[in-house]
């Protein structure tokens, strides 16, 4: 007896490629990432009437609006994450997705056209609110719907980054830094063009008792002429309803108290809040969100900075393809400790480095100040942002999933909203020593991941839960060991009778 191989059908790459580039990779990361272009552009300074340099009577204000653009955009994002915990179970996953993507657009729209300072930080929020709708969702539809080993391409960043460099150039202010945020509306109107041909999560369907809908999801997902009988299909929607059943009888009777109350959903908890600490506790977004500014401090002027931007997002996106070719081959724990450990090393290097010749004409120490902020990228990208949401939407199993995802992700937004409100004035009153703050966090957190998160590498969404001290309803990973068990055992049998 020969296990059946997975098998991919066309179909399922093809939902793989809408939710990885369209939703998570454009719709989240341009969104997220635009801001940092529009505090590089003149022409946003100049229409909203803020201090464009250190020396005007009115930076002090200026620093409290910068502030509040990243600080908005992470509340909203927050109360995003709770509502999709929530809306994603109530309405499933794919017309949460629908109301989702309609609050993103309606968001960017907002920032594209906003006529005084505070439409345009209600407009950060509530685009905040869009994209924590998207960023929890969009990983569990992935882990629903797309093979396991499948992980969000932040090409978003990218794009943003370039599209900014490139408005710097326009003749005309305004242009400057209203097409980049219009530009965002595109994204969410694209998922909301595909969103016809993406099918609903059938764990979903089945935890609500559509099983007959959810066998021809899994049948399409994994159609394979060289397999008639379906075998694979069979055998995993024999998994996902043999698990779902064995979870459903804490689905109708568990409160967001027994998640906590649990130990193996405590466990999931505290993983999933460490997860996302402790990436935005190495500073991370900080140094992304006001690169820009972080550039001119290093003597960069002109469209240098939006240039290095630019150049910063994209090789992180490449750092997330490395990523996703190294966390099914050196494991997610693996990652995370080698991710933060470069990351430490290059935020100490970069505080030194900052201290002794930020301000001065060293042009040596200044580059190299530049060269650890891009090595810390490197270790983040190639380490750790993918893997944080592979990890997050992997650990909790489908009954709690969303509400898992959402505590998980919101961890991203609550950690850098006083990180992110703060820095404008940190940088600009106690300069090189706000990195400290994250170099201890950083410092921190390595031992206690290390001591603390289990390894998924290789197995099931259903058999990662026997990590945490769940039972398992049935072994798929393993499943091999157990046919090569059996045909030894026939065939021994056989030997037996034939040859007494």
């Amino acid at each position: 007896m020969s296990k059946p191989q997975a098998y991919y059908s066309w179909y399922n790459l093809s939902v793989q490629i809408v939710f990885a580039l369209c939703l998570g990779s454009l719709t989240y990361g341009y969104c997220f990432s635009i801001i940092s272009t529009t505090l590089g552009q003149p022409g946003f300074y100049a229409y909203f009437g803020l201090a464009a340099v250190a020396t005007d009577p009115n930076y002090a204000y200026t620093n409290r609006i910068l502030g509040a653009t990243s600080g908005l955009f992470s509340a909203g994002a927050f109360m995003g994450c709770w509502t999709m915990g929530w809306m994603c179970d109530a309405r499933g996953r794919k017309q949460a997705l629908w109301i989702a993507a309609t609050i993103s657009l309606v968001g960017s729209a907002l920032q594209a056209g906003s006529a005084a300072i505070g439409m345009f930080l209600f407009a950060r929020w509530l685009t905040g609110y869009g994209v924590g709708n998207l960023v929890t969702l969009i990983p569990i539809m992935q882990a629903e719907i797309s093979p396991p080993a499948s992980v969000v391409l932040v090409a978003g960043y990218t794009v943003a980054g370039w599209v900014g460099f490139g408005c710097f150039f326009a003749t005309n202010p305004n242009f400057q830094w209203r097409f980049p945020l219009a530009v965002a509306c595109l994204w969410p109107l694209l998922t909301l063009a595909v969103s016809p041909w993406i099918p609903e999560s059938p764990r979903w369907l089945i935890l609500r008792g559509s099983k007959d809908e959810a066998w021809t999801i899994i049948a399409k997902l994994h159609y394979n002429p060289a397999d008639p009988e379906e075998l694979y299909a069979r055998r995993e929607f024999d998994q996902m309803c043999r698990q779902v059943e064995n979870d459903r009888l804490y689905f109708e009777h568990e409160s967001v108290v027994d998640l906590f109350r649990k130990p193996s959903y405590r466990k999931r908890m505290i993983c999933g809040f460490l997860t996302f600490f402790s990436n935005e506790s190495s500073g991370i977004l900080v140094i992304y969100n006001y690169s820009v500014l972080i550039y001119k401090g290093l003597g960069q002027t002109g469209y240098m900075p939006l240039l290095l931007s630019g150049v910063y997002v994209t090789l992180g996106a490449m750092g997330n393809w490395v990523n996703s070719m190294l966390v099914d081959r050196v494991g997610r724990k693996a990652l995370f400790l080698t991710g933060l450990s470069g990351m430490l090393v290059s935020l100490i290097a970069e505080t030194a480095l900052v201290r002794f010749y930020a301000g001065t004409a060293g042009h040596g120490g200044l580059s190299a100040a530049l060269f650890f902020i891009f090595l810390h990228l490197v270790f983040y990208g190639c380490c750790i942002d993918a893997n944080s949401f592979v990890y997050c939407s992997e650990i909790f199993p489908t009954h709690i999933r969303p509400r898992g995802m959402a505590w998980s992700v919101g961890t991203l937004f609550l950690t850098t909203i006083p990180y992110l409100e703060a820095a404008p004035t940190a940088f600009a009153t106690i300069g090189y020593r706000y990195y400290i703050v994250f170099i201890i966090l950083t410092a921190i957190n390595i031992p206690i991941i290390y001591f603390f998160f289990p390894e998924t590498k290789g197995l099931s969404l259903e058999e990662i839960g026997e990590k945490f001290g769940d039972d398992v309803a049935i072994h798929l990973t393993n499943q091999v060991e157990d046919d090569k068990k059996e045909m030894e055992a026939n065939m021994s049998a056989f030997e037996t009778v034939r040859d007494p």
